[in-house]
């Protein structure tokens, strides 16, 4: 068992650490909010992963291939939740570059609210999470590990995963850190709502036209 979780732990290390939405989506919010609110930023992922990693025990990948179109139906929800982070990321990019031409400066419209909500919906529709929970994750833990260890692995997923999202928000709400997002705040934004477009494009044409391998 104890070369089973050290797998585990490899693989869900070198997954976390591969940039994805949940990394930019808690390192804009810990540049730009408080560490209060990272936290619930960080603790909507977790919650997220949780589903993911317990579903995928379930049998999730099963499911999947029994009803492809439920497949796709997550792919074109989770790439239109993803445009709608890119929206209000690019909304702000262009309302701080307002602000500098501007004598009073507004408040940005930026992803500030309800952080948690938006951590684990921005995970649930993060098609990295979904393609790894599914399929490497389901072929590593197979029928044969009882139930126990299927519960200590889960923990082990959703502990790593914390203390590793936890660890990106502490480092980007550094003051020397927030002082740079606040001086270039609509190109880190900007930036960030590129990459939340890319994600989601390619979800919803997945979602659409791709070929779904499980």
């Amino acid at each position: 068992m104890f070369l089973l979780l050290i797998s585990i732990a490899t693989t869900q290390l070198v997954a976390l650490a591969s940039p994805g939405p949940d990394f930019f989506f808690v390192s804009q919010v810990a540049a730009s909010s408080t560490r209060r609110q990272s936290f619930r930023a960080v603790c909507g992922i977790t919650a997220g992963v949780f589903v993911w990693a317990f579903a995928a025990i379930l049998g999730l990948n099963i499911i999947l291939k029994q009803f492809p179109i439920l497949h796709r139906g997550i792919m074109i929800l989770g790439g239109a939740y993803l445009l709608y982070l890119a929206y209000l990321l690019t909304k702000s990019a262009i309302s701080a570059h307002k602000a500098k031409n501007t004598p009073s400066e507004p408040k940005l419209p930026t992803v500030r609210s309800k952080f948690f909500l938006k951590g684990l919906l921005t995970n649930l529709s993060n098609t990295k999470a979904l393609i790894y929970f599914v399929s490497v994750f389901s072929a590593i833990v197979t029928g044969s590990v009882d139930i126990s260890t299927k519960g200590i692995i889960l923990g082990l997923i959703v502990v790593e995963t914390f203390l590793w999202f936890l660890f990106v928000a502490y480092v980007f709400s550094l003051p020397k850190v927030k002082a740079k997002y606040q001086e270039y705040t609509q190109y880190v934004d900007g930036a960030a709502g590129l990459c939340f477009l890319f994600f989601g494009a390619f979800l919803v044409y997945t979602g659409l036209l791709g070929n779904l391998n499980i």
